[in-house]
């Protein structure tokens, strides 16, 4: 499933990067700096699908206390930073030379910097040793108070006064359909990685933990 999952985003990225250069019309504006657009929204949107798998997750554990749950919890938020960090970087790179700085304390990407903090503070907690057999409790319950951060980077740009673009706005985002095209194929090929990589880390965390168990087995029988 994973190496399916992988050889498909390998299609899928030659024909949005085919789509990005070749077919979507350079912006008339910002020029052909544009076009990191194509990667900084998909990146932007798997890491909010993967804060909200963590949410989804923390519940399912604080109701079922399966550790199944507690490990696809973990890599979604791993998966989440990452993507969210990446969606900074391009962002910046974007900016400045929209904006002429590479950062400004606008509502979306103060909201988006808390919430990259706030999980790289759970991926912290989780290394750690803190709360002994109740981490992953512990865990879960902030799993599920650090989405409320999420909704709120959703919203800055839209009832806040906020500099960055409102793409799922009434206008489209002033977008052509060439371009519409491109975000779509881009945001199903990182998709396809997404899935890959979740399934990749929670099998891996898995096999960790069933080789940790194994290893407190047998010290404890010898």
């Amino acid at each position: 499933m994973i190496r399916l999952f992988a050889l498909a985003f390998a299609a899928a990225s030659i024909i949005a990067q085919y789509l990005i250069w070749f077919h979507a019309p350079v912006e008339e504006s910002m020029g052909v700096v544009q076009k990191i657009f194509y990667t900084h929204m998909p990146l932007a949107w798997w890491s909010t699908v993967s804060f909200f798998v963590n949410f989804v997750a923390s519940i399912l554990y604080l109701a079922k206390r399966r550790d199944a749950y507690s490990r696809l919890a973990g890599a979604a938020a791993e998966l989440g930073v990452l993507f969210s960090g990446l969606a900074l970087v391009t962002g910046m790179c974007w900016a400045r030379p929209i904006w002429n700085v590479w950062w400004t304390w606008d509502p979306r990407l103060t909201t988006t910097l808390v919430m990259w903090f706030v999980y790289a503070a759970y991926l912290l907690l989780r290394a750690s040793d803190v709360g002994g057999q109740r981490q992953s409790a512990v865990l879960a319950v902030l799993g599920v108070v650090a989405f409320l951060d999420v909704p709120l980077v959703f919203i800055s740009a839209r009832y806040w006064r906020s500099i960055h673009p409102s793409v799922l706005g009434s206008q489209g985002g002033g977008m052509e359909p060439e371009m519409w095209l491109a975000v779509l194929a881009n945001l199903a090929a990182m998709g396809l990685l997404w899935f890959a990589l979740l399934a990749f880390r929670t099998r891996q965390l898995g096999a960790g933990a069933a080789v940790t168990a194994l290893m407190r087995h047998g010290s404890i029988r010898n």
